[in-house]
């Protein structure tokens, strides 16, 4: 989301300079070619007054006559001459006198010639109207391009002549381009900046939205006491953090109550579950031999119910553990594993069932050895139910990375792939296990165990058939 608002943020901060920072290289680049334009006109003017001087100061000569060397005429035209010739040197701009047919007066460049066709051209043929030349189309930075300025020279009242100076445009490209790269360099130096106040905004706007998404991440893993501050962020977000806390309040009360009620309602079924099935056994003593294998259907079912009522009570421990906070310690996770098996033996020997201890005799988990023993026993258990007779089961202890795995690999029917995404939920059994005995809660209270503990439980299929149930616990350092 940050990610997301620092583009937006970006993008309209480019938008901003872009729009500011065009018009403005624009403008700038216009203004420079104006100060050029204006300069040779005025150059042009005065060009063009000198040489209707010249005219003037001489009733018997005309604009288009060539000079003839030596007279006072020709000492004027060659003074004007002298003056386009220091022009040129000094400012690098072509000047010239031409007559109405383009044919040079007087000229900077005694080679100089009017082009057929072009800028130049057109220029003359304004100025020979009696206008000046327009203004030329705008000159960028990276365009070689002149600029030629025409002005006609007006004798009694008719153009006999045009004055004409052709100039190039390095230098105005030049400051041109300078100004756009001082101008780029600014919006780059904005950019950053408006990036890094940005970066800050959006850390300050977005605090509030990842403390609530950590607190929503915790009561989704369990952790039903997680709130956020809601004096927090802007309006909108402390609004939204007060209703976040008063649903959390909300659903941690009604996850209490439905705990409460698990637990008080498997503790108080149990008593009258006893006396009921004393009663059988005391009903068994007087029936007739015909009806002792109706009697034993009952006391299976009176055992099978104890069995669940017994799993909902410590489901509901598991759980109240899981909300009150573990008792983590140090422990040797290697010896507690061989503790477990010690105690599951006797049960595996009745069937013919072995266990296959793999791994180190020493490994130092941070655990609580009271969660953890019981989700152990509880997956051993699956294990043994499900595992046919004279199987055997493989125990394996191993390092990975900084956790450490428990896994437990049976050689029972195993799980389709649909059915190892809901082993595990409460209550659920496949349709296909059904002839064995069991409430579908023993890996639902393995799992709210190890959560607690900062454990997890995954299944997977075992090569071969059977199920694979892997147990992570963290690692002492």
């Amino acid at each position: 989301m940050r990610t997301r608002l620092l583009a937006l943020l970006l993008a309209l901060m480019a938008a901003v300079l872009l729009a500011l920072g065009v018009p403005l290289a624009v403008s700038r680049a216009a203004g420079y070619q104006q100060d050029v334009v204006r300069d040779r006109v005025d150059d042009a003017a005065g060009f063009a007054a000198a040489y209707q001087t010249a005219i003037r100061d001489d009733e018997s000569v005309t604009a288009s006559a060539p000079a003839a060397g030596g007279d006072e005429e020709d000492g004027e035209k060659q003074q004007i001459r002298a003056q386009l010739e220091q022009y040129e040197r000094v400012y690098g701009i072509t000047a010239a006198i031409l007559d109405r047919n383009g044919r040079p007066v007087v000229a900077s460049d005694r080679a100089y010639t009017l082009p057929e066709s072009g800028q130049a051209r057109e220029a003359f043929l304004d100025a020979r109207a009696g206008r000046r030349s327009d203004d030329p189309p705008q000159i960028w930075p990276w365009q070689h391009r002149r600029i030629v300025v025409a002005m006609p020279v007006v004798h009694r009242g008719d153009v006999v002549a045009v004055a004409l100076t052709d100039s190039p445009t390095d230098k105005m490209r030049a400051r041109g381009r300078d100004a756009w790269l001082f101008l780029a360099a600014g919006e780059a130096v904005a950019l950053v900046v408006a990036l890094l106040a940005a970066g800050r905004l959006t850390g300050t706007i977005l605090r509030p939205v990842r403390v609530l998404d950590k607190a929503t991440h915790e009561i989704a893993t369990g952790k039903l006491g997680a709130r956020v501050a809601a004096a927090q962020g802007p309006p909108e977000l402390r609004r939204l953090a007060k209703a976040f806390n008063e649903m959390a309040d909300n659903v941690e009360t009604v996850v209490e109550q439905q705990r409460a009620f698990a637990a008080d309602a498997s503790h108080q079924l149990r008593n009258p579950l006893s006396a009921l099935l004393l009663r059988i056994e005391e009903l068994g003593l007087s029936l007739p031999p015909e009806h002792q294998d109706t009697l034993d259907g009952v006391r299976d079912e009176g055992r099978r119910l104890t069995h669940v009522l017994d799993e909902l009570l410590a489901l509901a421990l598991a759980e109240n553990a899981a909300n009150t906070g573990p008792d983590l310690v140090t422990l040797d996770i290697a010896a507690l594993v061989g503790e477990r098996l010690d105690a599951w033996n006797p049960v595996a020997l009745v069937r013919g069932q072995s266990f296959d201890r793999q791994g180190p005799r020493a490994l130092t988990g941070h655990v609580d050895p009271i969660a953890l023993g019981s989700a152990l026993d509880a997956v051993i258990d699956n294990a043994l139910k499900f595992s046919p007779d004279d199987a055997e089961i493989t125990v394996a202890v191993a390092t990975v990375g900084g956790r450490l795995e428990i896994r437990v690999a049976d050689r029972g029917p195993g799980l389709e792939a649909g059915e190892l995404r809901r082993v595990g939920d409460r209550f659920w059994r496949s349709s296909r296990h059904s002839n064995v005995d069991g409430s579908g809660l023993g890996l639902s209270i393995a799992r709210t165990l190890l959560r607690a503990t900062g454990g997890s439980i995954d299944f997977a299929a075992r090569d071969g058939g059977g199920l694979v149930v892997t147990l992570t616990v963290d690692r002492a350092v």
